[in-house]
């Protein structure tokens, strides 16, 4: 009996750290992440501050999304970027809207963004669940167009469904954040990709 107490001793000590690893990384703690890295869990302490134009990296080259007038068009079918915006800004980082890991929201767009207007927003009402690292939902299926958890839906504003290729509609967990510019649209955040979209609720 002694020697399996001892046994069970030493094998707890030994993977308990490992343990320890791999359950901060589901809830997305940074710590163990580059600066600026993406995805792996992280999960933003909060969503982006309210801009009064485009974001800039530290370098002033802007972030995100150019002003309507540019003419920024996504090609709804296949997803493409067809005006050649690259949200890459630094190696190894998505082409698409992003959060580093140290909580810079990468690609938030101006707030007179034509593809973000709403006519009537919330015209299916407010999302109230829950935001933020708080309220960590899990896809329970659709696609871009309609998608949903909990008894919740959603939809990706159309402009934005290239960036959305990669998610796993049936098994990601994602975030809901609040837009501060756009009213009628809230922000999804994929944990494990690190990348973002607008949604309007669906009631």
């Amino acid at each position: 009996m002694r020697t399996f107490i001892r046994f069970a001793a030493v094998t707890l000590m030994f993977s308990l750290p490992g343990f320890l690893l791999v359950a901060a990384g589901q809830r997305g703690d940074s710590h163990g992440q580059e600066h600026g890295g993406v995805g792996g869990g992280h999960i933003p302490a909060h969503g982006p501050s309210r801009s009064g134009g485009q974001m800039h990296s530290e370098e002033g080259q802007p972030h995100g999304a150019p002003p309507a007038q540019q003419g920024r068009e996504m090609n709804r079918a296949g997803g493409q970027n067809m005006q050649g915006h690259d949200f890459r800004d630094s190696a190894g980082h998505p082409n698409a809207p992003h959060v580093h890991g140290n909580d810079q929201w990468v690609g938030h767009a101006t707030p007179n963004d034509a593809h973000l207007h709403m006519d009537h927003p919330w015209a299916h009402g407010h999302f109230t669940a829950g935001f933020g690292p708080g309220h960590v939902w899990h896809l329970g299926g659709g696609g871009p167009s309609r998608f949903w958890f909990n008894g919740f839906y959603f939809s990706v504003a159309p402009d934005e469904y290239g960036y959305v290729n990669d998610w796993l509609w049936d098994s990601d967990q994602i975030v809901i954040y609040d837009d501060p510019d756009h009213p009628g649209w809230y922000l999804a955040y994929n944990p494990r990709l690190g990348t973002y979209v607008h949604v309007e609720y669906l009631g």
